[in-house]
């Protein structure tokens, strides 16, 4: 298998989507915010058991936005506050028609966020995924519940101009895209 880098034909929202770190201010309107967590719905699960949860807050509620940035590491932090919405994805941890761990809970809701992204894509939303954020933290001041694990932190809303980013974010946001080439990640038969 072959690496040409961007000659092989693909989906155009997943060629269009990427995790910019500049945000505008402008509001996202509810019905696109019902329209993502819809797409988040209908992906696929191990038994069907659609383990994905999100705790979202939006800044016309400062008090609950507040509370989602602050489980933010700082860094992450100077940038995310400009998004207009942030949303925690959180997996459970467990099947619900049987006592016993559920494996693939964290992959599941990661396909279900690959919705989410996809749907902001074609709505013209842009979202950041984010590991860089406290579990603990999160757990404490949004309440989450024994056998829900919170997977990461998105910040979602339209693009903004990399300018109002610091020296070296904005120059992350403006460098091009990369991705590492089909021979580095795919195998026929045999790792490697």
């Amino acid at each position: 298998m072959t690496n040409t880098d961007n000659k092989i034909e693909i989906n155009e929202l997943i060629k269009q989507r990427w995790s910019p770190r500049a945000f505008d201010s402008k509001p996202v309107e509810e019905e696109k915010l019902e329209a993502l967590f819809e797409a988040a719905r209908w992906a696929a699960s191990a038994m069907n058991e659609q383990p994905w949860r999100f705790v979202f807050a939006t800044k016309d509620n400062p008090e609950a936005y507040e509370k989602l940035l602050s489980t933010l590491v700082e860094a992450n932090q100077v940038w995310a506050q400009e998004a207009p919405v942030l949303i925690l994805s959180v997996a459970k941890t467990s099947y619900s028609n049987f006592d016993s761990h559920n494996p693939h809970a964290w992959h599941d809701t990661g396909l279900a966020t690959a919705n989410l992204a996809l749907q902001a894509t074609e709505l013209g939303l842009n979202l950041h995924v984010m590991g860089g954020f406290s579990v603990g933290k999160a757990r404490e001041v949004l309440g989450i519940p024994e056998g829900y694990e919170p997977v990461s932190v998105i910040a979602l809303g339209y693009q903004g101009d990399a300018d109002q980013l610091p020296e070296p974010l904005k120059e992350r946001e403006t460098a091009p895209r990369s991705r590492k080439p089909l021979q580095e990640i795919v195998f026929n038969g045999t790792w490697n």
